[in-house]
């Protein structure tokens, strides 16, 4: 399948982002809870699909969660803890950048967590997003699809970009070797945690650009077909000429030069 231009893409996401304003005002309006995951391998495109959604969402409605790797003292918590500090409240969106599922796929195949510790995960994580949605919260879990040659491409272009280079890391870089035990534990992680609940949604992300306009259209189609209506506001005519602005302490700067 070809990939879609810039310009197309442009063209179908515009629409959408006018759905994802209305999402958000119905959430704020109604005080629904909505959280979104988003996993999938190294390079996949989690990042640009949540800045595709939050791009013009308020940022005090919509929060991303990245979280680094845990403290000392987050080690010796329970392990959903920290994530669960995290949940949405009445009125707010969050999307993961990343979560709890960390367990069943890197820290698993980079053996940061015991074969005891992960399978106690995957037994738990069900009944934890059961209390989720039981108190109800909207859970909605993305796994971002991507093949090893697009894989090894995104590197490549990452370790080229100095823009781009931060994203690497050594695990990114170690985690290139072990593709088919990423299989293995995404299969397994699938098995035990696709619930009736919580099911995981799989968006194929070769292409960048169709998956983020597929994701974005499947979450759209998750929420109630309630609307909230779009605030209009006036602006009536100022009585006088607005005044230029000044400053009590001027430091002049030169403007920068555009050849």
């Amino acid at each position: 399948m070809e990939k879609l231009k810039r310009k197309q893409y442009e063209r179908l996401l515009e629409p959408m982002n006018i759905g994802l304003m209305a999402m958000a005002r119905w959430v704020r309006e109604t005080g629904a809870r909505v959280c979104v995951l988003f996993e999938g391998r190294d390079t996949a495109g989690k990042g640009g699909a949540i800045r595709t959604v939050s791009r013009y969402l308020n940022p005090r409605e919509c929060r991303i969660v990245a979280l680094p790797k845990p403290t000392d003292r987050e080690r010796t918590q329970w392990y959903f803890q920290r994530y669960a500090a995290h949940l949405p409240a009445a009125g707010e969106i969050v999307l993961f950048d990343r979560s709890w599922y960390n367990r069943a796929g890197v820290e698993a195949v980079m053996g940061y967590a015991s074969e005891d510790e992960v399978g106690r995960f995957l037994e738990e994580a069900p009944v934890f997003e059961k209390m989720l949605t039981d108190d109800g919260m909207l859970l909605v879990k993305y796994w971002l699809t991507t093949d090893q040659k697009q894989q090894e491409d995104r590197l490549k272009e990452r370790s080229e970009d100095p823009l781009k280079r931060w994203k690497l890391s050594p695990i990114d870089l170690a985690a290139r070797e072990q593709y088919d035990a990423y299989t293995h534990a995404r299969e397994r992680m699938l098995r035990a945690t696709d619930t009736p609940h919580a099911p995981w949604t799989l968006v194929d992300f070769n292409d960048q650009k169709r998956g983020r306009l597929t994701l974005v259209r499947d979450l759209l189609d998750r929420i109630p077909a309630t609307r909230v209506a779009t605030p209009q506001f006036d602006l009536p005519p100022l009585d006088h000429v607005p005044a230029a602005e000044s400053y009590s302490v001027k430091r002049p700067i030169s403007d920068f030069p555009v050849e």
